[in-house]
């Protein structure tokens, strides 16, 4: 026979099941929706800075084999 303590532990244990379940999903969609993207758009703008550096360099190369 399960007692009132015994009853009490259970719904205390599915409460912070919950909370803790809730806790991790909201981890990933926070690490899907949030940090991923930042971490795409951060390697783009340093691809687009290299680039840029690229065609900078080729263009000081090229104005000087001019003079």
């Amino acid at each position: 026979m399960v007692t009132l303590e015994g009853y009490v532990y259970l719904g205390g244990m599915t409460v912070l099941f919950f909370f803790w379940a809730y806790g991790i999903i909201r981890f990933l969609m926070d690490v899907k929706n949030i940090y991923i993207p930042k971490g795409k758009q951060y390697v783009r703008g340093r691809r687009r800075l290299k680039e840029e550096e690229k065609k900078e360099k080729e263009r000081e190369e090229k104005e000087r084999q001019l003079y």
